[in-house]
């Protein structure tokens, strides 16, 4: 998995690429977790996420969550329908805004 990061006026972009799984999970949860509560958004921006497991769709939600605590948006943006089809199948595409 590739992370790419870009800042600006307070929201995060974090464009993900490759597969989000058991492996590369801990990988996003650490590189989510310094802009928490320094930033007023984030997006993950899933244009190239090719693959998501049971351990990324945990970050996902951990990462809404905190942002949501501190005050903070999170948007998925860029699914492709594979992936799309994971969230909608867990109801994850209920919780979170996907764009």
């Amino acid at each position: 998995m590739e992370i790419d990061i870009l800042q600006e006026n307070g929201i995060v972009m974090m464009n993900i690429a490759g597969r989000l799984d058991t492996v590369t999970a801990s990988e996003l949860d650490n590189a989510v977790k310094p802009y928490i509560g320094k930033c007023s958004g984030m997006v993950f921006n899933c244009e190239k996420l090719q693959y998501v497991s049971s351990a990324g769709l945990r970050v996902v939600l951990s990462t809404h969550k905190m942002l949501a605590a501190s005050g903070g948006r999170f948007v998925l943006k860029n699914l492709n329908p594979e992936v799309k089809s994971v969230f909608d199948i867990t109801g994850f595409s209920r919780v979170l805004a996907i764009e």
